[in-house]
């Protein structure tokens, strides 16, 4: 059984996966309609694979026996000057959700809710992948500025496909 702690805390990580989700399809959005498909195309399989985030915690707060409790989702910043501004946006936000993982990981521990701190560290390896992409994202078109370098980025990132992330492909 979860904690009320854990579970607020857990209920508030579902809104903020989501929250993600619809973050990165208002940036698909914008690249959408600055013609880079490609750019579009990474946003909505970050999208889905924030979605999926969510899910796994949803999933999670139910099989511990606990309620999930949705929150409202904010309205996202939508207005960016260039590609580079989106995925610098990208990093800060991912910043966040880290921080926010790293809060729920101290919450198990001092619980003693090791279930939970377990499932949890899953988030954190993910988290460096998160930042460590978006990073790699901000460098390539640093060097590359706003240039023809940019449409090789952009049918670079058109290859993306969505994976399903392990919690869920093992049923979780």
């Amino acid at each position: 059984m979860l904690s009320e702690k854990m579970l607020n805390g857990l209920n508030d990580q579902i809104t903020k996966e989501l929250y993600s989700a619809y973050l990165y399809l208002q940036m698909a959005a914008w690249f959408d309609s600055h013609s880079l498909p490609g750019m579009a195309n990474w946003m909505k399989v970050q999208a889905q694979e924030e979605t999926s985030h969510g899910m796994i915690l949803y999933n999670y707060v139910n099989e511990r026996g606990g309620t999930v409790v949705l929150g409202a989702i904010d309205k996202p910043e939508g207005d960016f000057a260039k590609p580079l501004d989106v995925f610098k946006a990208t990093l800060a936000h991912e910043e966040i959700v880290t921080a926010s993982i790293g809060n729920l990981v101290s919450i198990a521990e001092e619980e003693k809710d090791y279930a939970s701190r377990g499932r949890l560290l899953w988030f954190v390896d993910e988290q460096v992948e998160e930042e460590s992409n978006a990073m790699d994202l901000i460098g390539m078109l640093e060097m590359v500025r706003d240039g023809n370098g940019l449409f090789q980025v952009d049918k670079d990132l058109a290859a993306r496909v969505f994976n399903v992330p392990s919690p869920l492909a093992a049923g979780a």
